[in-house]
């Protein structure tokens, strides 16, 4: 009723879903005019609410995009004004955005992406690299951390984070997951055969929203270790704070049922979210991970040096093993040995290794550091 408040007697609202919302504007002669009416929208939401007498102002993100695109079809128009709310959101959120060729070309090129991401999928064309973790007061290895890879034919070596999301959004998400579980867990298996030393061993694995949503989750990671023959407590899933988060009651009933599988479960990037105290006292969680947006901030009498602390203190009285993420020089290594932090992985302990050059690299240092 708000934004039909604000709408002129010949536009048209309608709710899509969720809290999605489509304006279809009729006649409107240049972009200002477009944007003076999103404007009014976002006015008319700002204005306080109650609800059950509690006093609640409600935002919005508002993309634009015109007819004079040439449109032939209502998903396509649809499309382009979601890619602008989202440039909106990326933006700061609480503002509007309007497509523009700049975006209609990233449009295509995610189009494009997402397909061959599809068939990569398929033709087993992704690859995984595998991160060293250590004891760090003892220097000796501890495991590994599977990471996703794309080598693309065109557009090289892609970041994770140009395609995962995307990959999520595409609902590729379970497919991708399943890949590098499999892929992890009979890796870590074939180096333990070739090699006796390396039977204690663990493999860390991310997961996502999907995955824990997905009611199946629990028998995928059961056929990949028994497929691999890996056993379930030397397998770690990875999952962060807010995915935890926002799927609580349902994360919470997936995890107890990998925990009764004999699988650790880590929070990743912790510190960055917004897990309670009594959440994680609860959850059957085994470890957590400092994020390294703390860990390369590392001085002695720093803030960040505080939270650190803070965060091994509250692993160990919760008793969960704790891992520090992103080391990168041997000042950081000590400092986190000296607050008693046990492990830790970053680029200066071990890069990310193709499988191949991991086995090497087993092979010439053993399970050591040194």
């Amino acid at each position: 009723r708000r934004i039909q408040g604000r709408l002129r007697p010949h536009d048209t609202v309608a709710r899509l879903g969720g809290d999605e919302f489509a304006i279809l504007a009729d006649r409107i002669e240049h972009e200002p005019a477009a944007v003076a009416l999103a404007e009014r929208v976002m006015d008319a939401l700002r204005q306080p609410l109650r609800l059950a007498g509690t006093e609640v102002v409600v935002g919005a993100s508002i993309g634009i995009t015109f007819s004079a695109f040439g449109y032939t079809d209502a998903d396509a128009m649809l499309r382009d004004a979601d890619t602008a709310m989202y440039k909106a959101k990326g933006d700061g959120r609480a503002r509007c955005a309007l497509f523009d060729s700049g975006l209609h070309a990233a449009v295509s090129d995610r189009l494009r992406l997402e397909g061959e991401l599809r068939r990569a999928i398929d033709d087993g064309a992704l690859g995984v690299q595998y991160q060293p973790l250590f004891e760090l007061d003892q220097g000796r290895l501890a495991g590994f951390e599977a990471l996703v890879r794309w080598p693309h034919p065109r557009d090289g070596l892609l970041a994770p984070d140009r395609f995962l999301p995307m990959a999520e959004e595409s609902q590729q998400m379970e497919r991708l997951t399943d890949f590098v579980l499999h892929c992890a867990c009979r890796q870590l298996r074939q180096w333990q055969v070739s090699n006796p030393a390396l039977a204690g061993l663990g493999i860390s694995v991310n997961v996502s929203g999907a995955d824990l949503a997905s009611p199946a989750f629990v028998a995928r990671v059961s056929r990949a270790l028994v497929e691999s023959g890996l056993p379930a407590q030397q397998l770690t899933l990875e999952l962060t704070e807010n995915i935890l988060m926002a799927r609580y009651d349902e994360a919470s009933r997936t995890l107890a049922a990998l925990r009764q599988l004999g699988v650790h479960i880590a929070l990743d990037d912790f510190g960055t979210g917004y897990s309670s105290l009594s959440h994680l006292a609860q959850l059957p969680i085994d470890s957590l991970k400092i994020d390294r947006s703390f860990v390369s901030q590392l001085a002695p009498g720093a803030d960040q040096a505080a939270v650190v602390a803070a965060i091994i203190q509250l692993g160990q009285t919760l008793r969960k093993g704790v891992v520090a993420e992103g080391i990168e020089s041997a000042d950081q290594a000590q400092q986190l040995r000296a607050l008693g932090c046990h492990f830790g992985q970053g680029y200066h302990l071990g890069t990310p290794l193709t499988a191949e050059a991991a086995g090497a690299w087993l092979q010439t240092r053993g399970a050591t550091l040194h």
